[in-house]
């Protein structure tokens, strides 16, 4: 491969990262305005924080009072997250991969669920038996899933939903 193509390649990367980027921000507006809307019917007090990770916008509504937008194992923040996802794919046309926070809840739920998962790989390691967890949202799936590979395991998911777990299995 010649020079100049190498350039015109890496140039039409660049532009197609830049074009994803523009996309995930405009999805992070829409669910803003989405969630701005709520607040004010629910005459709730909160700021929205917008960000992008990795190849996901993230949406954060940040204040005091807010767990009942949280409510019991985060049921009320699952269904509104999927209520804004809704929102943005009516406004965009196309499926959204969105994270919403509320109070920072799934970024506590994500930590815990990391020790969880290196944790559990630790006791799968030292006793070689396989260990079935609890059941979980695939958010909190997810998260162990990567915390058991990252400790050099492999895990997957059994069961049907509401009662997917995750199994972690030795080496």
């Amino acid at each position: 491969m010649t020079e100049s193509a190498v350039e015109a390649e890496q140039a039409v990367s660049a532009e197609q990262n830049e074009d994803e980027l523009t996309r995930l921000e405009e999805e992070g507006e829409i669910a803003a305005d989405y969630l701005e809307g709520l607040l004010d019917i629910a005459d709730l007090d909160g700021d929205i924080d917008m960000d992008v990770e990795g190849d996901r916008a993230s949406v954060s509504i940040v204040g005091a009072e807010l767990d009942q937008l949280v409510g019991p194992n985060g049921e009320v923040l699952e269904a509104l997250q999927e209520l804004t996802r809704l929102a943005v794919t009516r406004e965009t046309g196309e499926r959204t991969r969105l994270m919403l926070d509320v109070g920072g809840h799934r970024a506590a739920r994500r930590a815990a669920l990391e020790r969880l998962g290196v944790e559990t790989a630790r006791k799968v390691k030292e006793t070689g038996e396989p260990v079935k967890l609890a059941p979980m949202s695939p958010f909190e799936r997810k998260m162990v899933h990567d915390a058991v590979a990252a400790a050099g395991l492999r895990s997957e998911s059994e069961g049907e939903e509401p009662n997917r777990r995750v199994v972690v299995l030795p080496v």
